[in-house]
């Protein structure tokens, strides 16, 4: 292991020596402890070791970067040499600046030291409780970590920001069989500052299971109809992501096709929708605490009961578009949650779908998507009617957003966001 700080050092040195005044550079190592099951028997442990580097420079507003995992002195080297080479190469940019200086900062967060022993005997009351009560899922695979990063931040107009954060993964494949029954694969993660929740109350790992058994019992869809489309938090994350290249990103942002583009402070979505992207969140194991710019991260509410107050701008959109830049370059999204329970939200759907998952290609500038719906169970009259396959959802997504008939008061937390379920009508669905 490296001393980050010396190499940072160093990287001062030789960019200052090859006449470098303008630049910005990271620094990071981890140290991963991961435990391996296959079919719920424990086969691996092992510790990963993983460094990089990473080096931005900008000479008369050409900008270069490179980046490795060489943290010797030969290493750090080529980096700033090929550094400087693609700055030579390029074009003059006067969007190509680096971040004003902020004061230096040191985060910490999460858990620095690995409870293995504890962790195991976590992972071993998961595969036991799977067992006992979702006797038809296959437990495929499951790998759990913990990973401890150390981060070093630095540009040249003095910024310098140092991380120390921990935390406890997990991912969990799986498979339903019944018999001459079985469905496809199914995937759920998690991570988490501490143990003290069983981990099958982690994330959505307890619906994923029950949605896997639930699906051995596939019914046919009726036709087309329009009608009643309830996201999961998984899937609602898909879509707001979706939502987010399409329309408020700085490549559509630049490039003029955002629909949105002249519609700061107004009316985008649903009053009953808020999204927020956190630096600082007690509920979030994940946290980005300064930006990829060299910003020290800020809570950022992007869409505030359906109004939107920002653009997701970095510092090079925002020059390019004279928009302001947004200090909060992660995406540990929190969707504030509603008033209708869950049950009461199925309740009052007449026809339509619970949608767990979405397959299909990136949306079009008009915001027109098509897709398969995945791991969905068909509702009729207010009841689960049960599992569907082969069956396409299109829509639009200003419109689904716009048309949002309830918020969930119930969210899940991954560690990653914060999400509820999202009813939204209008949704065309077809069957086979």
């Amino acid at each position: 292991m490296y001393d980050i700080k010396q190499v940072s050092q160093k990287l001062d040195s030789l960019l200052k020596g090859k006449g470098v005044q303008v630049y910005e550079h990271c620094v990071s190592e981890s140290e991963k402890q991961e435990l391996n099951t296959e079919k719920a028997d424990f086969n691996l442990f092992r510790t990963i070791f993983d460094s990089g580097v990473s080096v931005t420079v900008i000479l008369d507003g050409k900008k270069g970067s490179a980046s490795g995992n060489d943290l010797s002195d030969e290493g750090l080297e080529k980096a700033v040499s090929d550094a400087i080479a693609g700055a030579e190469s390029s074009m003059v940019d006067e969007a190509n600046v680096i971040a004003e200086r902020e004061e230096p900062e040191t985060f910490r967060s999460g858990c620095w030291e690995a409870d293995m022993p504890r962790f195991y005997d976590c992972l071993k009351a998961l595969t036991d409780t799977m067992a006992k009560d979702y006797p038809k899922v296959n437990l495929m695979t499951l790998i759990g970590d913990h990973t401890r990063y150390h981060v070093y931040y630095v540009n040249s107009n003095g910024t310098r920001f140092e991380n120390y954060s921990g935390l406890y993964e997990a991912g969990i494949e799986m498979s339903g069989s019944d018999g001459e029954k079985n469905t496809g694969l199914d995937y759920t993660g998690f991570c988490t500052k501490d143990l003290d929740t069983p981990l099958i109350e982690q994330g959505s790992v307890k619906q994923h299971l029950e949605a896997t058994e639930k699906s051995l019992n596939s019914v046919p869809l009726p036709g087309k109809f329009e009608g009643t489309v309830i996201f999961t938090p998984d899937c609602l994350g898909q879509f707001v992501d979706m939502l987010a290249s399409n329309y408020i990103m700085g490549g559509v942002i630049m490039n003029g096709t955002s629909q949105w583009l002249d519609r700061l402070g107004q009316q985008v979505a649903s009053e009953k929708i808020t999204v927020s992207l956190k630096a600082q969140d007690e509920r979030i194991a994940k946290l980005q605490p300064f930006t990829s710019d060299g910003y020290k991260a800020e809570n950022v509410t992007v869409i505030e009961k359906g109004v939107l107050n920002c653009f997701l701008l970095n510092l090079y959109a925002a020059k390019k578009t004279g928009k302001p830049v947004v200090k909060n370059t992660s995406f540990s999204m929190v969707i504030e949650n509603g008033d209708t329970p869950l049950a009461d939200m199925i309740a009052s759907v007449d026809k339509g779908l619970i949608v767990g998952g979405f397959s299909g290609g990136e949306p079009g500038a008009n915001g027109e998507f098509s897709g398969v719906a995945k791991n969905s169970f068909y509702v009729e009259n207010g009841k689960i009617v049960g599992a569907v396959t082969e069956t396409m959802i299109n829509g639009n997504l200003e419109q689904a957003f716009k048309n949002v008939i309830a918020v969930s008061k119930e969210q899940v937390c991954d560690g990653g966001s914060v999400l509820p379920w999202l009813a939204c009508g209008g949704i065309v669905i077809s069957g086979k």
